[in-house]
């Protein structure tokens, strides 16, 4: 992938700056690769912050929850402890009852890929249930498309 390539998706991007700390590292200084998951997830809470709603809020409104059912991470080079980057997150498709988001971890100054991944959702109920998106909240999605 051309390293300046946007991640594949619908609608524009958020970017969020994040710094590597030292609890996340290895003892070579290396970012351990399970938190790259983590930083995911940072990126996808602030795309939908950024979009008007937050998960809490849907949840709590709605019994609505997205459970993650596939997660992919391509590790192209290692984040070390302190290093900046940036969590470049993008939504890949939206359907009734599944959201599938992109990401990618970005040097700042040369947009670098550190990483790259996808998360698919599938919509639950407290239940553990697939349902359908709540409509008050396809809105964020659906205008973006």
């Amino acid at each position: 992938m051309n390293p300046k390539a946007e991640p594949e998706g619908i609608g524009p991007h958020c970017d969020f700056p994040i710094r590597v700390r030292y609890a996340e590292t290895d003892q070579m200084g290396v970012a351990y690769y399970a938190n790259y998951f983590v930083w995911f997830e940072v990126g996808r809470a602030e795309f939908c912050r950024r979009r008007g709603f937050s998960y809490e809020s849907m949840e709590r409104e709605t019994d609505s929850f997205l459970a993650v059912v596939d997660a992919h991470c391509r590790y192209r080079a290692p984040l070390r402890y302190d290093c900046e980057f940036i969590v470049r997150t993008r939504l890949k498709a939206f359907h009734n009852r599944t959201v599938t988001f992109s990401y990618q971890l970005l040097e700042p100054e040369t947009n670098r890929v550190y990483a790259e991944g996808e998360t698919m959702h599938v919509i639950t109920g407290s239940d553990g249930r697939p349902k359908l998106f709540p409509e008050q909240y396809r809105k964020f999605f659906v205008n973006e498309q």
